[in-house]
């Protein structure tokens, strides 16, 4: 195996930051808990450490809107700690993959700051302005957490796109300087150490030409977004352009987070030719629903039908043998737990439910991602009101 494989054989255990380890009793995970738990981590087997955004931001999205790319986020300590944390996870053999958020930025950004001055500012085009439409949004599409993709901004008369939130404004991928900007992203963590990313919902970063309508449902506001900018035209360009300049020069791993990719997709970005990425988190089994109104994907609280699960794992396995590489998980910070979504919460069965799934994770072929508290067969949260909740989707999910 090429010593660039590594990631073939590696097991990756996933940390939530905030809800890990609390090293100052403020509730609060933070990188030095992070650090006295890495032999713990290192003991259950973990090769890589997936850290969720640790970056500066306003928390809007718990972390994915990030105002300052090469800050860490005062409540989980500072770059000393990080640096102390990756040290000693290198000395035990950890290797540290970060999550890069580039689809979009927080509004909080320098950059959207300045975008938003006036249409002749030189950021101006590292966002995407539109005119309105006939006195409304420049088209129809519906954002993935719910509305339209568009926010007016009254200071220059233009509306900004936003495929999440509105205060997480998506970069023009078009601008090569905005390209630019990441490839410095990127080397300023990598040339610290770090040994790869999770590319956060990655395969959005470009948009169709024109921003033409989509087609929506009769009973839908707006149309549904993903399916218009998924695996976009220049998709493949931007990637190959991201490993000639940045990811070739070092020996690390990548996922792309690929929400409505299909397995002839993930090919193409991770051929064994492509030279792009090394693997993909693709959603088609998280995304089934039992019998009722699929809709609902993984808010529906219905079992999961075997069959469909074992369809929708064979697929991709078998589609991708020889061609490409796999994401193997079950659940992550998106996803509800493992044991509740796929088997069952009932004590006398619990246990025995996550060591099948944890198997079964393990058997198949692909990198198996762990995420933190899975090795211990924790299940969803039972709250019982609506405001104990922080999370944009899980909020929008539940109304």
């Amino acid at each position: 195996m090429a010593k660039s494989d590594w990631w073939k054989k590696s097991v990756v255990y996933q940390v939530y930051p905030r809800s890990y380890q609390d090293s100052n009793g403020d509730g609060i995970g933070d990188l030095p808990g992070l650090t006295s738990r890495l032999p713990y981590i290192k003991d259950l087997g973990a090769d890589v450490i997936w850290l969720n955004p640790i970056y500066k931001s306003p928390d809007k999205d718990n972390g994915y809107d990030i105002s300052d790319y090469r800050s860490i986020q005062p409540a989980y300590g500072t770059m000393d700690d990080f640096n102390e944390m990756l040290q000693k996870a290198h000395v035990l053999g950890l290797k540290i993959m970060m999550d890069l958020v580039v689809n979009h930025t927080s509004d909080q950004n320098k950059w959207f700051q300045e975008s938003r001055k006036s249409k002749d500012n030189p950021y101006r085009d590292y966002y995407v302005w539109r005119d309105p439409v006939d006195g409304h949004e420049p088209n129809n599409w519906g954002s993935y957490f719910n509305g339209s993709v568009w926010k007016f901004d009254k200071a220059t008369g233009q509306y900004y796109l936003h495929l999440f939130a509105e205060g997480q404004p998506d970069l023009n991928w078009e601008n090569p300087k905005v390209r630019d900007e990441v490839w410095n992203i990127m080397r300023f963590w990598l040339d610290k150490g770090v040994d790869g990313f999770r590319m956060d919902v990655i395969n959005l970063i470009s948009k169709p030409e024109g921003l033409p309508d989509g087609t929506k449902a009769p009973d839908e506001k707006y149309a549904d977004v993903g399916k218009i900018v998924a695996d976009g035209p220049r998709l493949n360009e931007f990637l190959q352009e991201m490993n000639r300049k940045v990811l070739s020069k070092y020996d690390v791993m990548t996922v792309g987070e690929m929400p409505d990719s299909t397995p002839k997709d993930a090919i193409k970005y991770t051929g064994l030719d492509s030279n792009e990425l090394n693997m993909v988190f693709q959603f088609d089994h998280v995304g089934l629903a039992g019998n009722s109104d699929r809709r609902l994907g993984k808010w529906n609280d219905e079992p999961v039908k075997l069959t469909e699960l074992k369809q929708s794992l064979s697929k991709w396995e078998t589609d991708l043998n020889g061609k490409g590489w796999n994401s193997l998980y079950w659940n992550n910070h998106d996803q509800p737990r493992a044991v509740s979504r796929f088997a069952t919460d009932e004590p006398k069965y619990r246990d025995r439910a996550a060591k099948m799934l944890g198997t079964t994770l393990q058997m198949m072929q692909g990198t198996p991602y762990v995420y933190e508290g899975e090795e211990l067969g924790m299940t969803n949260v039972h709250y019982q009101k609506l405001s104990q909740y922080e999370d944009l989707e899980s909020i929008n999910g539940l109304i």
